[in-house]
């Protein structure tokens, strides 16, 4: 192990999407992450690359006599995180109360989509449910057209993993301060609203319009969004100084008049087509080899298969090998305690008495 987090103990209760994500993220900075899971999971899918970096030990939470070496083991921890329905883990006799009684520094992560209360905590939701009903999924796609999923990236990573992460965090440093520890109530819902709070300042100034396309970051600009080219692919753009617009211009040669066209809505239309005009022109590689380094604010638009072979990508170290498989590199990077993948998804299951030996 090494990493900023070499030392801390963290007891993961198996769930799936943000909390594995989570965790993935505390592992690849050095934490020591255990996850609880139940008989007869099936390990060893060197695919599952949110799975890597942890040690797994199967136990029947129902079974009282699995339940007290889970309890010894979260004795031991610095941070819990589990995903379950707000109550579950009561009814188990693992919640906050139980556990702060018995641990008193322990950090207690929860992660839901709904949160801990609320009209909505018991109901079952997914990713594009929790963003809809915070405004941003409805802010995304085409003019006209219905709202468009941005993967689950907004939600259950974005307002889920990151903001659990940094509350878990928070918590420890209070930690050190005060001596106790106490609950990080992570919703989706509250993450992602935290997430839109650019746009909801804009709305407020009267200049973000609640209709898709229509928008400076929506693809609403014709300066900042993606273009066909000449081989079927497509390219994208984003100069939204007036400096770098004016340095696409020049090395597109977009036609004079529509130089200044920029933040003239009504010219935004005719802007738009010879955008779509010029990039046609060429084929995606011709236009990258043209463009890409320059201050035009330019990208190819890549497939996931293609990502991890671009010259930046490689350059960085981006993607990792582990065991014949390409893992995104840990993220952020550190001068002094650089973060290390600690190893593909388990292959096996380790005895909790291992663990505990290996926590004394």
């Amino acid at each position: 192990m090494s990493g900023p987090l070499e030392g801390l103990k963290v007891v993961e209760f198996a769930g799936l999407g943000p909390g594995p994500f989570a965790c993935m993220l505390l592992s690849d900075m050095g934490a020591d992450v255990v996850t609880i899971d139940r008989p007869g999971r099936k390990l060893g899918d060197r695919s599952d690359i949110t799975g890597r970096g942890r040690s797994v030990v199967l136990a029947d939470l129902k079974n009282p006599e699995a339940r007290a070496q889970v309890l010894q083991l979260v004795d031991r921890a610095d941070v819990l995180v589990e995903g379950f329905r707000p109550g579950v883990m009561e009814r188990l006799g693992l919640g906050p109360d139980v556990i702060a009684a018995r641990n008193p520094r322990l950090v207690y992560g929860r992660m839901t989509g709904w949160g801990q209360y609320g009209p909505l905590a018991q109901s079952a939701g997914h990713d594009i449910n929790y963003i809809a009903l915070t405004g941003a999924l409805h802010a995304i796609g085409a003019p006209g057209g219905a709202p468009v999923p941005p993967l689950n990236l907004v939600g259950d990573y974005g307002g889920g993993s990151l903001y659990l992460v940094v509350g878990i965090l928070a918590a420890l440093h209070e930690t050190q301060r005060s001596g106790r520890g106490q609950v990080v109530d992570a919703a989706i819902t509250d993450g992602v609203n935290s997430l839109m709070s650019l746009f909801a300042s804009s709305a407020l100034r009267g200049t973000f319009v609640e209709q898709r396309g229509r928008n400076t970051l929506d693809g609403g600009a014709p300066y900042y969004g993606t273009y066909a080219t000449a081989d079927a692919q497509h390219v994208c753009i984003g100069p939204i100084e007036p400096q770098f617009f004016a340095d696409l211009c020049e090395r597109l040669g977009v036609d004079p008049p529509l130089r200044d066209a920029q933040n003239d809505r009504a010219r935004w239309p005719a802007l738009r087509a010879e955008l779509e005009r010029i990039f046609l022109i060429r084929t995606r590689d011709e236009w990258t080899a043209l463009l890409e380094g320059s201050d035009a604010c330019f990208a190819p638009v890549l497939a996931l298969g293609e990502a991890r072979a671009h010259p930046h990508q490689v350059a960085r170290d981006a993607f990792i090998d582990v065991d014949g498989v390409a893992h995104p590199a840990p993220a952020p990077r550190f001068s002094r305690t650089p973060s290390n993948i600690q190893g593909p998804a388990p292959s096996q299951a380790q005895g909790l008495d291992q663990v505990l030996r290996r926590w004394e």
